[in-house]
This record gives C-alpha cells, structure tokens and sequence, in this order.
C-alpha cells in the first residue's frame, strides 16, 4: 500500500509499504478515507524529536472496517469509524479511569500510545491507504454510514477532542473570559470549545493574520503578538485578567522578533490570568528536543515564573487528550448539527500530494490551516 514515510528533517515521501494484517484477535483493519496532517506531525518533520527515518506517519484517521479480527464483538465489517490518536486497552488501571491517553498496556513501559508518532509505541500511521487497529471493541468510535460530515467526523481523533481537553483542564464555565495562545488547528478547537461551553470572551493570540482571521469568524477576539505585548491587550479589555488561559502553542514558541524561547507561552499565561484562575496545556512539550535553543530547553528543563504562579493562586493542568472521554459526546454534537469542528479545514488532497503539502503547511501559508489527505 502507499504511505508517508519520515525520510529525515523537512523531508517526507509517499512509498509503498507492506500492507497491515490482523496481528491479535482483537485486531480490525480499517481502509483509511481521511486522514489529517496535525501540528504535531510538524515536531516529527522538523526533526524537533528523536524519531528516526521510517516512520509512517498519521495519527488523525477514520475510515472504513475491511477486516475483523475473530476477537472482536462489536465492529463489524463496513462499519465506519474515526480511531483516537491514543491507542488504549480499555482495562488498565488508567483507561478505566477515562485516562485513556495514558494506557499502560499498549506501549509497555510508557503511559500512553498513539499511530505513527515517535516514542508511541510501534504502531504504524495513517497516512496510509489501510491502518491496524488494535483493540478495536474500544477505540473505533463508531458513525453513520456514508459520506456525510466526513471531515468534521475526522476532527474526532484528535483536534476536536484536544481543543476540548484544554477547555475541560482550564475548567472553563458560562460566563467565564478566555485566553487562547496559538492559533493552529488545536488552538482554534480550544477557542471554538470555550464557546460551545459558554464562554463570554474569548481572546486569540497569534501573529499568523489568515489564522486569527478564522478565530474572529467564530466569535473570538483576534489579538497579535507581534502588535504589542499580548498579556498587555488582554488584561487591559478584562477585569485584570482572563478567567481561564489555555497553551495551545507548546515548546517551539517564538517571541516577535522571531526568537524561540521555549516558555514564553507558559509566561505569557501567567500574567495573562487572573489571580486564582487557572490553565490548560495541551501544546506539547518534550523531555528530549534535539533544536532547543539551550541545554536546558534540549533536555525539556524550561525557566518558568513559578513564583508569580504562586503569588497569584493559579492552578493548571498539562497533557495529551484522553479522546474517549470526549469523542462519542462530541460526535453526537456533530450529528445533531450544533457542532462544525470542520470549519479548520483548509485543504483537501490526494496522498500523493503529502510532501507537498507537508512543506506548505509548515511553512503556515495561506490557506494551510488544516490539510486533510485522502487516500
């Protein structure tokens, strides 16, 4: 089957691998119809993570089952499906919790799994034409037949759900103000997600004007960093600060002038909420990047205010999605047409146009907000 192939920093290539089979009984095989190219994807790329060449990369899928393991009760050949970006048992300790991103069972001695994505465990991606889907009774979700809602039910394995773990973390309510930092596919989900929950305000922080152009067409408040200090912009049109801030951004931000300093979001956020809100970090960090602009940054040690944190009573809550613990609610906000997570996307194209479109997307340029390959 064809498939995108890490090759080494800023290079990938569509190449012919060895298709998937059933490994386990409680294995399916799901013919991928849309797969999404995620800001994370970008870490990998970059070469801004210890993966090496060979990957096959992909964690946002859906797609239709082809194949069904005889362990399986619940899938059904022809069933359409979106699978969560983390791969989970369904019995550990954590996923019966509804920590679902951090399983113990699917990549042994590490909390946590994921397709085609380094140090996740072995599991190849989807940007592929066919995916194995382990556990399938647990982490296919399963949608209407057909072709409707296609990519806004793809916004399901990963964005739409992340966007809304920020929004969970940060405890956001009716009625309560909000910062979002970053404007990528992630962030634009947070914002949306504020706004579905009932937020009175929601602020946008980037400098990437196509981006907070979107943000402002679904209701947010477009401020831009490199205008004029954004903490500044924002406590200035609030009662001393947001109630709640979300990091959308993670370890490779940027100050206006262009310089990455690895916290400065973090930072930012600090002073950006008010005393005794709180955060939500979904934007990712890493123990290992090999492009940090300093020792400490390259081995995930970052200087952060941690006094005016306590000063200011703020409480805050960091890490990868638990998908299943938002994915079915939010399918069903799909189906009932009160949610449009689709509206991210900006781009559709073959498999064949991966490298491409890889290159356009890192490169944020107009009209590359969100790509979706269909193979």
């Amino acid at each position: 089957m064809k498939a995108v192939v890490y090759q080494g920093p800023n290079e990938v290539r569509v190449e012919q691998v060895e298709d998937p089979r059933i490994e386990q009984p409680t294995d399916v095989i799901v013919r991928i119809t849309t797969t999404a190219i995620c800001g994370s994807d970008l870490h990998m790329y970059e070469g801004r993570t210890v993966a090496e060449p060979g990957i096959v990369f992909g964690h946002e899928n859906m797609g239709v089952v082809e194949e069904v393991g005889s362990g399986v009760a619940s899938v059904k050949k022809g069933d359409r499906v979106v699978l969560p970006f983390n791969i989970a048992c369904g019995f550990c300790r954590n996923c019966l919790a509804g920590k679902t991103g951090f399983c113990l069972t699917a990549n042994p001695g590490f909390a946590g799994s994921a397709y085609g994505y380094v140090g996740m465990g072995p599991y190849k991606g989807g940007q592929a034409e066919y995916l194995r889907v382990p556990f399938a009774d647990f982490n296919c979700l399963q949608l209407p037949r057909g072709e409707e809602h296609e990519d806004d039910f793809a916004m399901l394995a990963d964005i739409f759900p992340t966007g809304y773990h920020a929004t969970e973390m940060a405890g956001v309510s009716p009625g309560d103000t909000v910062a979002v930092y970053g404007a990528g596919p992630v962030g634009l989900m947070a914002a949306y997600s504020s706004i579905l929950r009932g937020a009175s305000k929601v602020f946008v922080v980037d400098r990437v004007p196509n981006r907070l152009r979107v943000a402002e067409e679904i209701g947010a408040i477009p401020v831009n960093f490199a205008e004029a200090s954004a903490p500044e912009q924002i406590v200035s049109q609030t009662d001393g600060g947001v109630d709640r801030g979300i990091d959308a951004v993670g370890y490779q931000a940027t100050v206006p002038e262009g310089e990455e300093q690895p916290a400065v979001v973090l930072n930012d956020l600090i002073e950006t909420v008010r005393p005794t809100g709180s955060l939500g970090v979904v934007g990712l960090y890493l123990p290992k990047d090999p492009g940090g602009p300093t020792e400490e940054a390259r081995n995930g040690k970052l200087l952060i205010n941690i006094g005016r944190f306590f000063e200011k009573g703020l409480r805050m809550g960091t890490g990868q999605a638990n998908v299943k613990a938002y994915n079915r609610q939010l399918r069903d906000l799909i189906i009932a047409g009160r949610a449009e997570p689709s509206f991210v996307v900006s781009q559709r194209r073959p498999l064949d146009d991966a490298p491409d479109a890889y290159a356009r997307f890192d490169r944020r340029e107009e009209g590359y907000t969100k790509v979706v390959l269909k193979p």
